[in-house]
């Protein structure tokens, strides 16, 4: 490919929507180009690097027994309903109407339909094991799209769903896409933790996120480095910590209401009052569906949303207004504790029930309450592991401390079971012409966002640095002046040799500066850029850099297709 003739629209300034690192190089650098918001145009750079992201998980869902299909992606809300998640979408289901006025959504995900396509089709357990997949574009409609590819409402994805005979059945298939996930993430050159995660609305028992670590990530994982054990922070369970003063276990004392003044925060009560963090219950209402429940978490402590999700089951679960909290309460945030709270349930975390002479609001503005026992001045509903685990922590296998890390997450397994099989009524005859349910799991890879990801990772202050596996071009070849006869000759000579060899190579012929070339390929991102220059009227040599690299190689003009697929075979 002549650079004259490729559309590559790179740019000099940074997109004032971008925020982060892979948003904005993938626009400078001409890979994609934003429709609205939450939707893009791959141009040709972005699209070949997809199409190889594509091709490596295609070999790996293969080679792990998988058949790739093409399913719809405008679906009938009668399967959706018969799943029963039409209404547990919510608002992220794209919902539409055809003329006749029956129900479609477009698909953010393909459980039903594949279910459908399984109990239509499958018959007897000589069919089982069976897997299916496809790679298409998947619609969510985000309430908040952001970060370029990273949170889309239009994306592409890899979904892959088993049906097997049983249980035992079931974990080999996900063992099995759990091994081609670490081969595809591998293969794409990317820096990766398979962690523990919860399975939110797809559902399920038993799920693994794979994380591509990165500080730009949304997500936070821990790990131990004694052992294998990695987990999101959303899921990761947590021992409580019985916190005691220095002089040791304290007495319970009477409780006493103490004037706090325009302290409103932990941190300002905690100064006001000389106590630590830790002596204090943080109240927190929710309004989950049409009901306000209460939330307790230690003052030093975040709350987990997830696990309060488990703990008590909601569709929708949000902060709770203002107003809402001062009619329940009689105080707005800031004053608020669970003394005296007669009008919604009280849910708290472990940690609560062991705290002595605490503090909390005294839901009178102005004012807290100290020396409050859990059990004597007031009563939780229900107890559980409400919090975020923190760095340091005990690990939940071995009690090492746990490490911390953000990820980005590119891809998910999931242990469904019967969830879908069930509401859809997906059987099998065994061999005993008995009717079972057919068990089954589905795995999801974020092609796009794997780009994306791959960019956060690969990256310096001139721009992308793609592992050679997945990057649009192998090789630019530059000739620093075009018009120079000799310099072009051979330019032309070495791209048409790595051409005949198979490598993908772009000549930059343009009439430009050999610095705006050099900004252009390193920007772009090729991971080989030769140079045909001065050193070669002189020497006969040619300049060879690797993107990742800092120090520039001569070598000889004869050698240099031979050295490029060394280079090209050793990364592979």
């Amino acid at each position: 490919m002549y650079f004259s003739n490729l559309l590559a629209p790179t740019l000099r300034e940074v997109p004032a929507e971008a925020e982060i690192v892979s948003h904005q190089l993938l626009l400078r650098a001409g890979y994609i180009r934003k429709s609205s918001s939450g939707i893009y145009t791959y141009l040709p750079l972005g699209l070949r690097v997809l199409q190889k992201i594509e091709r490596i998980v295609r070999e790996e869902m293969n080679k792990a027994g998988g058949q790739e299909i093409m399913m719809p992606i405008v679906q009938p809300a009668e399967l959706w309903r018969e799943s029963g998640r039409w209404d547990v979408y919510g608002k992220e289901l794209f919902r539409l109407y055809d003329r006749h006025e029956r129900e479609f959504c477009l698909g953010p995900t393909h459980e039903e339909i594949v279910t459908d396509v399984a109990r239509t089709n499958v018959y007897s357990y000589r069919q089982l094991p069976l897997m299916l997949y496809q790679i298409m574009n998947k619609y969510r409609d985000e309430r908040r799209p952001r970060f370029g590819l990273m949170r889309g409402r239009e994306f592409i994805m890899k979904d892959l769903y088993s049906f097997d005979r049983d249980e035992a059945g079931l974990d080999v298939s996900y063992q099995k896409m759990y091994d081609a996930y670490t081969a595809v993430f591998q293969r794409c050159g990317l820096d990766f933790r398979p962690v523990e995660a919860d399975s939110g609305a797809i559902g399920g028992s038993t799920t693994h996120e794979f994380m591509v670590i990165a500080e730009s990530g949304e997500a936070e994982i821990v790990y131990c480095s004694s052992c294998d054990y990695a987990a999101n922070v959303e899921i990761a369970p947590c021992s409580p910590d019985h916190f005691t003063e220095e002089n040791g276990p304290e007495t319970p004392r009477e409780k006493e209401c103490v004037a706090t003044p325009e302290q409103t925060t932990i941190e300002q009560v905690a100064d006001f009052l000389n106590l630590p963090p830790q002596k204090f219950i943080k109240t927190l209402f929710y309004q989950a569906d049409d009901e306000v429940i209460a939330v307790l978490v230690r003052g030093d402590r975040a709350l987990n949303e997830i696990k309060l999700q488990k703990l008590h089951p909601a569709l929708t679960l949000e902060m709770a207004a203002a107003e809402k909290i001062k009619e329940i309460s009689g105080s707005l945030p800031g004053f608020v504790g669970p003394v005296g709270l007669k009008k919604v349930k009280i849910y708290a975390d472990n940690e609560i029930k062991t705290m002595v002479n605490a503090v909390c609001g005294a839901n009178q503005e102005g004012y807290h309450l100290i020396n409050v026992q859990p059990g004597r001045d007031f009563e939780v509903y229900r107890y559980g592991d409400l919090r975020l685990i923190e760095q340091g922590e005990p690990c939940p296998r071995c009690q090492a401390a746990l490490n911390s890390a953000r990820g980005i997450e590119v891809g998910q397994v999931f242990k469904l079971g019967t969830k879908y099989s069930k509401a859809l009524n997906a059987k099998y005859i065994d061999e005993n012409g008995k009717e079972n349910l057919m068990v089954m799991g589905c795995y999801g890879i974020g092609v796009s966002r794997t780009m994306a990801a791959s960019v956060e990772q690969n990256h310096d202050e001139e721009g992308i640095i793609w592992p050679i596996s997945i990057a649009p071009y192998h090789v630019v070849v530059i000739p620093v002046a075009v018009g120079d006869e000799l310099l072009w000759n051979e330019s032309k000579k070495i791209y048409e040799e790595l051409q005949a060899k198979g490598i993908e190579v772009v000549l930059d012929d343009r009439d430009e500066r050999p610095g705006v070339k050099f900004k252009d390929a390193d920007l772009i991102g090729y991971p080989i850029r030769i140079t045909v220059g001065k050193k070669y009227k002189e020497e006969q040599k040619i300049e060879i850099k690797l993107r990742q690299e800092k120090e520039t190689r001569l070598i000889e003009e004869q050698e240099i297709c031979k050295a490029v697929e060394e280079i090209i075979l050793a990364a592979r």
